[in-house]
């Protein structure tokens, strides 16, 4: 347990180095320029519109922040033989493997936290709550795939590509399954079955991301305890399932 403790302290110091928390309060200054500019150039509800373009740019930066971070750094350690020397210490690779992922998750949450705080100034409190928790959620679903795409795959590039892409599908999901099932077709063939089956299995794979973190939440009613609910368990199931995936590859990882 102090391993895995010291691990996660270590982790939140390479944050605090590599200037994480600056780069989130310069990303916070930039969307918040674009919300006021857009507040002057729009004829009606300012307030409204500032809060769906802030809401709607903060979420892919803290997206994007967090894969970036994880998977730099794990290449970065793994680079360096830090990875190596740690896992050849008397103690399993699970406390390292947790130490990380509670570090990595704490960053997580923490930028959730910081990019939801000016959405205060333009949206009701409540939607901004179940927005920055709903972000939080999410950002710890990435966290876990970027961990398992990077320990699988080892360098920077395909790690991010596999991300992205994992993220990108996982929020476009019920678009592609309305394409794939749309009546206005001028014909069926059989063609066009395979393609809805193949959809309709690939999503019952991936998370409903596109039902987190909404931007209407914030310039509309927030969503209802039980949708909350829905995010609770489906991060909880999807952090378990990603998570025990890239313990066990990162078992049978040689270093």
């Amino acid at each position: 347990m102090n391993f895995a403790a010291t691990i996660a302290g270590l982790t939140l110091l390479e944050a605090h180095r590599a200037r994480l928390p600056w780069v989130g309060i310069a990303t916070l200054a930039l969307a918040a320029g674009a919300a006021a500019f857009l507040d002057q150039v729009s004829l009606i509800e300012g307030a409204r519109i500032q809060a769906a373009l802030l809401g709607a740019v903060l979420r892919a930066a803290a997206v994007f922040m967090a894969a970036a971070f994880v998977i730099t750094s794990m290449v970065r350690e793994s680079n360096d033989r830090v990875t190596e020397f740690l896992v050849s210490r008397p103690q399993p690779r699970f406390a390292y493997f947790m130490g990380k992922f509670a570090g990595y998750s704490i960053v997580a949450c923490c930028l959730g936290l910081l990019f939801a705080l000016p959405l205060g100034l333009y949206a009701p409190l409540g939607g901004v709550a179940a927005w920055a928790v709903s972000l939080g959620c999410e950002l710890l679903i990435v966290t876990t795939v970027s961990l398992f795409c990077v320990i699988s795959l080892g360098q920077v590039l395909p790690a991010l590509a596999a991300t992205a892409a994992f993220y990108l599908l996982g929020r476009s999901m019920q678009t592609l399954q309305a394409i794939a099932a749309s009546p206005y077709l001028p014909e069926s063939r059989w063609t066009d079955a395979v393609v809805k089956a193949i959809v309709d299995g690939i999503a019952l794979l991936m998370p409903d991301l596109d039902r987190m973190t909404l931007s209407g939440w914030l310039v509309q009613a927030p969503p209802s305890p039980g949708e909350m609910a829905y995010i609770a368990l489906l991060t909880a199931v999807y952090v378990g399932l990603i998570g025990s995936a890239a313990l066990f590859d990162f078992y049978r990882k040689s270093f």
